[in-house]
């Protein structure tokens, strides 16, 4: 069986990533399997975890009036769930839900939190790469959010002359 300090090497997140950090963070990482239709977090709890998926399907929530659940993204394996534990308030910001049997590290975001406060270059480490994941959540939800709102449509003059959001994503 893998070290834990082995399955984080693994993990596309910490490609390249400072391996001094790699032992600390291994500490503080546990194994989780989560269940088909299972929720790993729900919307507005503390955000005090971070996962990185190894295998399965997981399905990015938000609840949307008269419409019900809508999917934001579908993160599967070698994906990172969860950026909120880094942001205050902690808070989620959509509900997380396994589709497939899944499984994850589960790194303790308190004590990653602490950590990073005073070691800098870790914070660097982690903040590059997590920025890169807010991102493409953020493209991920202004997407949703047209297809929801049925924005795709034939553009009018107006529209013609402004760049083409998807191309410059």
């Amino acid at each position: 069986m893998k070290s834990r300090v082995d399955r984080l090497r693994e993990h596309p997140f910490f490609q390249d990533f400072p391996e001094k950090y790699l032992e600390k963070i291994a500490e503080w990482t546990t194994f989780a399997t989560f269940n088909p239709g299972q929720y790993i977090f729900r919307l507005g709890e503390d955000a005090d975890m971070f996962y990185l998926i190894e295998k399965g399907v997981i399905s990015l929530e938000v609840y949307v009036p008269k419409c019900g659940p809508v999917t934001i993204e579908t993160l599967g394996t070698g994906d990172v769930l969860g950026w909120s534990w880094l942001y205050a308030p902690h808070r989620w910001q959509f509900d997380a839900r396994a589709v497939e049997v899944t499984n994850a590290l589960v790194i303790n975001a308190k004590i990653l939190r602490s950590q990073i406060e005073d070691d800098h270059e870790l914070g660097y480490q982690m903040m590059t790469r997590i920025s890169r994941i807010v991102r493409n959540r953020l493209q991920a939800t202004r997407m949703k959010l047209m297809e929801v709102y049925n924005i795709y449509q034939e553009p009018d003059e107006e529209d013609a002359s402004r760049p083409d959001w998807q191309k410059l994503i």
